[in-house]
């Protein structure tokens, strides 16, 4: 009798009880390779076949980030993934008609009918694009929509949208070197029924350069963390208001440590305060 595969932890999405995977996948820079790009094209086909068979679901791209879009519609759709994979992408435009082009051909490009959630990228002219994606939500062009930025300066901006519209996802930066949306824009969000998809969960890289040297502490293990990658990636989203990390990588070996985070007991609120004194004192 063959034993079944732990599954990785998921969270519901507030708006529909849909259970989302803890750990999705950035595509910021790392997903921006040309059609002739034969080597980097391969490694993130294997990233992706790790990422499916793994569990997880959440690709997250932009029409900012160069050929992302592009070449996560290629990868998915050579590996015949799209009912595994959930589609978000981002709307970063000025207009009512260039968002509505804009958009249409990001699930042209993603190879999509319906993309499965479409956020306002760093709130640009979101006003106008909250009623068209509004629109488009009744219509079954997309599944849900949201809101994202990337700094703790937007925080308030992201959190005044949170209490005045209704919005299904709300996306921010945090992580272990940047906790200010504990403050007031995650608990706003879990009381207003708001998903959130934490990004720059590594601070661009920086948080796990500034522990290249450092020993994993062997606490960690009390956790079932067995790297930096995971006890980060196991900080953000064991904070019960996150729905989603989305760590970006085109390196296979990377991905499988990402995707560790999402399996395991998490760690509870006095182990979280130890890792920030840790942290704290690197």
């Amino acid at each position: 009798m063959e034993r079944s595969q732990p599954k990785m932890m998921t969270r519901p999405i507030p708006a529909s009880g849909e259970e989302l995977p803890v750990i999705g996948l950035g595509t910021s820079k790392v997903f921006d390779v040309g059609e002739l790009s034969a080597g980097p094209r391969n490694r993130l086909t294997e990233v992706l076949r790790l990422f499916f068979a793994r569990g997880a679901k959440l690709i997250d791209s932009s029409p900012m980030y160069g050929r992302a879009e592009s070449v996560v519609g290629d990868l998915v759709a050579a590996l015949h993934a799209r009912d595994k994979a959930f589609l978000a992408t981002k709307v970063w435009i000025t207009g009512r008609e260039a968002g509505i082009e804009q958009m249409k051909r990001s699930a042209e490009l993603l190879r999509t009918k319906t993309i499965d959630l479409i956020q306002i990228h760093n709130l640009v002219d979101w006003r106008t694009h909250l009623a068209t994606l509004r629109k488009m939500k009744d219509e079954g062009e997309i599944r849900y929509l949201g809101i994202t930025h990337y700094t703790a300066s937007a925080h308030p901006a992201l959190a005044e949208i949170i209490e005045r519209e209704q919005i299904d996802f709300v996306q921010l930066n945090y992580s272990i070197g940047e906790r200010e949306a504990e403050s007031r824009v995650l608990p706003l969000a879990a009381d207003r029924r708001v998903a959130v998809i934490a990004n720059r969960p590594f601070g661009d890289g920086d948080l796990l350069r500034r522990v290249r040297k450092t020993p994993l502490p062997a606490w960690a293990a009390d956790f079932d963390c067995a790297s930096w990658a995971e006890l980060m990636l196991k900080f953000v989203i064991s904070h019960p208001a996150v729905t989603c990390a989305i760590p970006g990588t085109s390196d296979p070996k990377h991905m499988a440590d990402d995707l560790a985070a999402g399996f395991g007991r998490m760690p509870d609120e006095s182990e979280r305060q130890r890792m920030i004194k840790l942290w704290e004192t690197l």
